[in-house]
């Protein structure tokens, strides 16, 4: 399983290189005087966003990211050479926190956006900083100061527009593959959905497209840590629209129980996600018990919420919630999923 939403790494910023202390030693210089240079500066460790990663997969192992020191200052008021920056390229929607106090340092939400987790030192100043009136010839060079040294935590939360929930074989995975060219895995059985799935969703070339994420199945007391889901409700925070699909056609529980288990979960997890914008669908229509379906109808009706159902096994009724979702995200705040997280 590739998809990692949380590693844990060690940076370090370069030492700045010291000051130098020298003097001129020239012919045809007969008061040569301090000439030591400046030390230079230590380079910085920096995450920088990048559109082509989901997962922190690639930090899975506990390594130490460390930048260039910077080189001494030399004679003749020579700079040392900066130390080179490390770049670590990391998912958009990674949050960054020191590991042993949490606080947040920042996050990545856009393609190439940079932050920097541990600052390089700065360099010692050479002698020739030093010279005065009252000190002609000094003998004082400052080190080169240290790098931050730092241990990190990294967290992934998706950055997509629509969220998939529901409970296992709602058959989240079935329809995300019919609107997308994402290929979750699909099988008869409970979680077959170990990690999110991200698929890219556009009825027609002229629109603008739009993420959607297949979100693993939840269960009764996800939000507490039971079955898959409380390691990826985090994920539903960022998303601007909750499409909710409960199955028409299983024999197991009922409509209501099925539905309110999820707004269960979702509202202990965090209050405002069931005040986001949410699509109400009932799934498996194709073999739908009317029961069911009447009764989630007069559920969608209670809670002021847009009601489709579909199909897709068969693909009914797909364009029609495809095109509802592009009105409503048209519609829903840009910032709303990173102010909210």
């Amino acid at each position: 399983m590739n998809f990692l939403d949380e590693a844990t790494i060690h940076v370090r910023g370069g030492s700045g290189g010291n000051g130098c202390v020298a003097f001129r030693r020239e012919k045809f210089v007969p008061r040569g005087g301090p000439s030591g240079g400046d030390g230079g500066h230590g380079g910085a460790v920096i995450l920088v966003g990048d559109e082509g990663l989901n997962t922190l997969y690639h930090l899975r192992r506990p390594a130490v990211y460390a930048a260039e020191r910077g080189r001494h200052g030399e004679g003749s008021n020579r700079t040392g050479r900066g130390g080179s920056d490390y770049e670590l390229t990391v998912p958009i929607g990674t949050q960054v926190y020191l590991a042993d106090s949490g606080e947040l340092l920042g996050e990545i939400l856009s393609e190439g956006q940079r932050l920097v987790v541990a600052a390089g030192g700065r360099g010692g100043r050479g002698n020739t900083r030093f010279k005065s009136n009252a000190n002609k010839a000094p003998r004082r060079a400052d080190p080169g100061e240290e790098g931050e040294d730092r241990e990190i935590r990294l967290e992934l939360k998706l950055l997509a527009d629509v969220g998939v929930v529901g409970l296992p074989n709602a058959g989240k995975s079935t329809f995300i593959s019919r609107v997308s060219a994402a290929r979750p895995k699909i099988a008869d059985y409970p979680f077959t959905t170990l990690v999110p799935q991200l698929g890219v969703v556009a009825l027609d070339p002229a629109e603008t497209p739009f993420v959607i994420a297949d979100l693993p199945g939840l269960i009764a007391g996800a939000a507490e840590g039971a079955g898959l889901g409380h390691r990826f409700l985090r994920h539903v925070e960022r998303c601007r629209v909750l499409l909710h699909l409960v199955d028409l056609s299983s024999d197991q529980g009922s409509v209501t129980q099925d539905l309110e288990t999820i707004e269960g979960e979702l509202e202990a997890f965090d209050p405002g996600l069931l005040q986001r914008p949410r699509v109400l669908v009932g799934s498996k229509v194709d073999s739908v018990i009317a029961e069911r379906a009447e009764t989630l109808r007069q559920a969608a009706e209670l809670r002021a919420l847009p009601y489709f159902e579909i199909s897709s096994a068969v693909g009914s009724g797909l364009g029609e919630l495809v095109r509802s979702l592009a009105q409503l995200l048209a519609a829903a705040p840009e910032s709303e999923s990173s102010e909210e997280s």
